[in-house]
């Protein structure tokens, strides 16, 4: 075959961009860095174990497809090779006829007869009968040759020369034979539109983005390094002008989009920590994003370490990310239908498969998607409405007293180990890992955490408040991981409890913010200062499910297309689960069968018991809680102003006010117990 006809196993449908000028060059700066920038030796791709790995299974599984592409379809090709080649036979045969008999001259001959040239035509005559008895005798030699060649081979020549002959012949005479629009081996793999990032492209768009002037040299924008490959997308190092910054590039990400031709979600963004006019800019050659990670690997159903990451997703580059949830909050935020909670799903199911880790699970809107999690849950309540295990609400109370004692009970002991058990005074695997101490990790799952805020009780819920911002700020590093999850990041109850729910929303360290719906609540879940720093997850499309930007768990803020579990996947995960708890003797609990209720107590009568303390018909709420603590430690230990109102009033008794020493607060009257213990005998 001709070079210019030969058909290529990679077909691309489309040039994007004129060739660039040979005579131009990128545009380099001078900026002051604290380095000196290097080219790399190695190209990106050849970079690393990962890119290497990334690089070579990328390059086998496309020659993989494409020998298999062809060998599939290689009776079709052989069978349009031999058509094709006998129509080559007669085309090649005929363009040695025409050739012979120089039809050029007539065309000469013609113009002289219709000139009336009588010399010139007697002379074009004369040349044409010549050349054709010449190229007629040339033909006949040809044919002859061809025969006695032919005749011979086919009479003397071994079988495998005649194969080797005719596998020679077939595809140069199909070439031939075949139309030009009509290829016998058709592409195997036809590449879509992607960019290939140069520096005529990436200047269009940061002049078309007016992040720069081209025809003032004090405007101009430059690169440090040069353009390279980087995984699935090019990168490059941009320097702006004079006077524009990383937040402007941001606010411009849009109109960079445009400028290069691509979709808003294959730009990426990247802060220099070195100077505030460079940045990284990273175009995919296609949506990232669209492509979805796969399922989860923890449907292996082996058992995990929580001391070890957990594998929460692939990046925009096809890059693992774990995600380390030991002494950490977390917070999990998005619009509904996004993948909120299978995001925060996932890394309980990740905690599940760790036998050492005690587990209390809470959903605030009563969904499916953690029922499951009876089968391992040491406490789980589901929903605010009255169910079989009791009020919710009351269990997540109790649990939330029960973990702040267990966190501050954790604290002292683990001042009094001794050094050789525990070091520098923090919690070890080792220790968590022995029953003896009696302190595993514990993860706290609670979704929806808004619903908690807002349960319709205010002194309830002011306990409720108080208790979360105790454990979000001070639970993670005695090793009770918080695992939070919202669609309501503000505006959340009134005063000190949208206070309270505010300070409780941003103390968690690590946050993960789904699909949005504007850069403001993105600031919310992800913390202040994620936007200018171009993290805004309102840019993320509808159409992606469980993706997000991961901030707070590393240096990095990478964009994270999340691993998937289902339904049917989190139940198969939680059945292994709760199985290797049972191999390992650490289900409790809920899960265990266990009662979860506190001993009971008669907070009436025992409210009238140290009455004969207080002296006067009412008492406020805060000396009536010291007065229980100081008398009954082992039934009121811990408890707030707030929860022994909470249990006074659920016995129908009022909340009012009490003025002791001329201020006045909520309490209660006496005679108001008397009569709630009254009603409660008639009843009785």
């Amino acid at each position: 075959m001709a070079d210019d006809d030969k058909v290529l196993d990679t077909h691309y449908e489309i040039a994007l961009d004129d060739e660039p000028d040979p005579n131009r060059g990128p545009v380099y700066v001078d900026v002051v860095t604290k380095d000196n920038t290097r080219h790399p030796v190695i190209p990106a791709q050849w970079r690393g174990t990962d890119n290497v790995k990334s690089t070579l299974k990328r390059q086998a599984a496309t020659a993989g497809h494409i020998a298999a592409y062809h060998a599939v379809r290689s009776p079709r090709y052989i069978g349009l090779a031999v058509v094709w080649s006998v129509v080559g036979v007669f085309r090649i045969l005929w363009r040695h006829i025409r050739w012979a008999f120089h039809p050029e001259l007539n065309a000469l001959l013609q113009e002289a007869a219709t000139k009336g040239d009588l010399k010139e035509g007697r002379t074009i005559e004369q040349q044409l009968a010549t050349r054709r008895s010449g190229r007629l005798v040339v033909l006949l030699i040809e044919l002859v040759t061809l025969a006695v060649v032919g005749g011979v081979l086919f009479a003397f020549a071994p079988r495998y020369i005649l194969v080797l002959v005719g596998a020679a012949l077939v595809p140069l005479l199909a070439h031939y034979g075949r139309p030009a629009t009509m290829p016998i081996v058709t592409p195997a793999v036809v590449r879509g539109r992607y960019r290939l990032i140069n520096s005529d492209t990436v200047l269009r768009a940061y002049y078309a983005a007016g992040l720069g002037n081209p025809a003032k040299p004090d405007q101009e924008v430059g690169f440090l390094g040069r353009m390279e490959r980087d995984g699935e997308g090019g990168r490059v190092k941009v320097v702006l002008p004079y006077g524009k910054g990383f937040d402007d590039v941001v606010k411009a990400r849009g109109a960079l989009a445009s400028g290069l031709d691509v979709a808003v979600s294959q730009v990426f963004l990247t802060r220099d920590p070195e100077s505030n006019r460079s940045h990284y800019l990273w175009v995919a050659d296609k949506d990232p994003l669209a492509v979805p990670a796969g399922r989860t690997p923890l449907l292996r159903c082996r058992q995990t370490d929580i001391w070890k990451p957990a594998p929460l997703g692939l990046d925009e580059r096809g890059r693992l990310v774990t995600l380390s949830m030991l002494w950490t909050s977390i917070l999990v935020g998005a619009q509904p239908r996004q993948g909120k909670s299978f995001t925060a799903r996932a890394l309980a199911l990740y905690a599940a498969l760790d036998p050492y880790v005690k587990l209390t699970v809470f959903d605030g809107k009563g969904s499916p998607d953690w029922r499951k999690f009876r089968l391992v849950a040491d406490r789980c309540a589901f929903g605010l409405a009255m169910s079989r295990d009791g009020d919710p609400v009351e269990i997540f109370v109790d649990a939330l007293r029960e973990l702040k004692d267990d966190v501050q009970w954790r604290y002292q002991r683990l001042s009094e180990l001794p050094v050789d058990v525990c070091p520098e005074g923090k919690l070890t695997r080792e220790i968590a890992r022995n029953p003896k101490y009696k302190m595993p990790v514990r993860v706290v799952v609670i979704d929806e955490c808004q619903e908690y805020f807002d349960t319709g009780d205010a002194e309830l819920d002011a306990e409720i408040a108080s208790l979360l911002v105790f454990l979000v700020k001070v639970a993670p590093a005695a090793g009770v991981i918080v695992l939070d999850a919202t669609q309501k990041p503000s505006g959340v109850g009134t005063q000190k409890i949208a206070q309270k729910f505010t300070s409780f929303r941003d103390n968690h360290q690590v946050r993960f913010a789904l699909r949005t719906g504007s850069w403001q609540v993105s600031d919310l879940v992800l913390g202040s200062g994620a936007y200018s720093e171009g993290y805004d997850s309102s840019l993320l499309l509808p159409t992606y499910k469980g993706v997000g930007i991961l901030r707070g768990a590393s240096d990095d803020t990478p964009t994270v297309r999340t691993f998937l579990a289902d339904a049917e996947d989190a139940e198969k995960i939680l059945i292994a689960a709760r199985r290797i708890r049972e191999q390992a003797g650490t289900l409790s609990g809920m899960a265990a069968g266990e009662d979860m209720t506190r001993e009971a107590r008669d907070v009436l009568a025992d409210v009238i018991r140290v009455w004969a303390y207080i002296g006067r018909q009412g008492v406020q709420w805060p000396q009536l809680a010291e007065l229980l603590a100081a008398h009954m430690p082992e039934q009121y230990a811990g408890e707030s102003p707030e929860s022994i109102s909470a249990l006074v009033r659920n016995e129908g008794v009022p909340s009012v006010d009490v003025k002791t020493d001329g201020v006045a607060l909520k309490g209660c009257r006496r005679r108001d117990i008397e009569a709630a213990i009254e009603r409660r005998q008639i009843a009785g």
